[in-house]
């Protein structure tokens, strides 16, 4: 059961990040933007899937479980193309002047 109610978590927190990509892609612009809260959020997804790499409970079940761990994978993956996009955003700004 936690490991449903983890995954519903996760699902939550990742279905923000294809619509906050969208838009930070469509606005070309980093304004408004904060490129740490990125970086908070990435740190905190390693270290969940550090967390369940390095849990035995988790470990010996890894056959059974390992799709919690795709989920994790998935959130970090959309919140570091996110920062690659406030990168490309922020020289986008620069070049324009704004």
């Amino acid at each position: 059961m936690s490991e449903i109610l983890e995954i519903i978590m996760l699902l939550c927190f990742g279905a923000s990040w294809p619509i906050n990509l969208h838009k930070a892609w469509k606005s070309r612009s980093a304004k408004g933007q904060s490129v740490l809260f990125l970086c908070l959020i990435d740190i905190g997804y390693v270290a969940g899937i550090a967390a369940k790499l390095t849990s035995k409970s988790f470990m010996a079940e890894f056959s059974r479980k390992w799709y919690v761990l795709c989920f994790y994978v998935l959130n970090l993956t959309m919140v570091t193309l996110s920062i690659a996009v406030y990168l490309r955003n922020r020289r986008l700004d620069a070049a324009s002047g704004k």
